[in-house]
């Protein structure tokens, strides 16, 4: 008689990001280049401190650090927070593995096992796997692309809330649709928040990554749910530091920052050294933005302006983060971004995307879209719309025929 997995084990989603992995290794051994726009792994250079840091600064022991994060980088990043007039002390700052681990804390903080957690879709794909270790279910509302992914009336929220339901989970800038949402939005969230007696979930890693001039609004503009906001944030994106995994959790609430003190001492510690490189990170003038943002809005207008030209494919200009969803004109975003690996391939070249589909947790939403991260310089992100319109020509004529 064969052992049985858990329910867990058994229902943890693969990765859409990730799942094409393997046949991105043989494309690679056939000799193809591949431009990758699968994955949000910026290719600007991690700012020198950080390594700095790592070299010089770091102790002769390299021991466990307090649970809650080193002093130093807590103080570096509540100090970061009121440079943006978002008051948090460095007692209401958790470090973490990365944003990952701050979300995993925040669901396993307001919700019990079977609890409800509402949820814009798409989304991005490991709520769904936190959702999971939680043992929890996310409640999705579906956004619309005609009107740029934005929130609707608040009693289309309303609707969706049960006894069951513990939290919103918001996230702007959006990962994968780039959209920010405003200050009316962020007040729609709070009163509802506030009305029905539940927390919100705040993801903000993408907060630098906005094209009209202005930080984006955080839901602790809304001091009305101070007492019931969790921000999660990390260093990953903002500083192209993805391969550190830190992260962190901020809240005022006393008895969740007691509670995730708690989950965090039973995995001892974040990565002491690594936080002192990010001590050095959220040091640095907030004028290193500036540049990131120009270079990323470039990139953004090359990748919009390529899939105008594919015929009958439907999007929105992203205005923030650096990704967006596309409708294309094919029949399944799982097929089609497999293919692009296994089949396809124009001078040597192909193009990597993510499938729509695992942003979503309705079924069926999403089949014809696919995630594209413009994470590449201008040059090659034109190239790989050049390359996406041949590919989506062909994979008409020749496999949807």
């Amino acid at each position: 008689m064969r052992v049985q997995l858990s329910d867990r084990a058994v229902n943890i989603p693969y990765s859409p990001i990730r799942k094409l992995l393997p046949f991105e290794v043989e494309a690679t051994k056939r000799g193809t280049k591949i431009y990758k726009l699968n994955i949000g792994q910026p290719d600007i250079e991690t700012p020198a401190p950080f390594f700095k840091a790592l070299g010089n600064d770091l102790p002769e022991v390299l021991g466990y650090g307090p649970s809650q994060g080193i002093p130093e980088f807590r103080k570096a990043v509540s100090d970061y927070y009121r440079s943006l007039d978002i008051p948090f002390e460095p007692d209401e700052i958790m470090a973490t593995i990365g944003g990952s681990e701050a979300l995993f804390f925040a669901f396993l903080s307001v919700a019990n096992p079977g609890d409800e957690i509402i949820v814009f879709e798409p989304f991005y794909t490991n709520y769904s796997g936190f959702a999971v270790y939680a043992g929890i279910n996310l409640v999705p509302y579906t956004l619309k692309p005609e009107n740029g992914f934005h929130l609707p009336a608040r009693s289309e929220i309303e609707r969706l809330i049960t006894p069951s339901t513990k939290a919103i989970l918001s996230c702007s800038p959006n990962n994968p649709t780039g959209t920010v949402f405003s200050v009316e939005e962020m007040q729609i969230l709070a009163s509802i928040a506030n009305d029905n007696n539940l927390f919100i979930i705040s993801d903000e890693v993408y907060r630098e990554f906005s094209y009209s001039g202005e930080i984006p609004p955080s839901i602790m503009s809304q001091q009305s749910v101070w007492d019931r906001a969790i921000v999660i944030d990390s260093i990953s994106k903002r500083y192209s530091a993805c391969g550190a995994r830190i992260g962190n959790l901020a809240t005022k609430n006393k008895d969740i920052y007691d509670a995730v003190l708690r989950f965090g001492q039973a995995r001892l510690c974040p990565a002491t050294a690594e936080q002192m490189g990010a001590v050095t990170l959220y040091e640095m003038n907030h004028e290193y933005f500036d540049t990131v943002r120009k270079e990323y809005s470039i990139r953004r207008d090359a990748i919009y302006e390529g899939l105008m030209k594919i015929p009958n494919v439907v999007c929105q200009k992203p205005s923030g983060a650096f990704y967006i969803m596309a409708q294309l004109p094919i029949d399944d975003g799982d097929s089609f971004a497999k293919w692009l690996l296994t089949d396809f391939s124009f001078e040597g070249e192909t193009v990597m995307v993510s499938p729509g589909a695992g942003f979503y947790a309705t079924p069926g939403m999403g089949k014809q879209e696919i995630r594209l991260a413009y994470v590449l310089e201008e040059e090659k992100c034109t190239r790989a719309m050049e390359l996406l319109a041949i590919a989506v020509e062909k994979y008409r004529t020749e496999v949807m025929k």
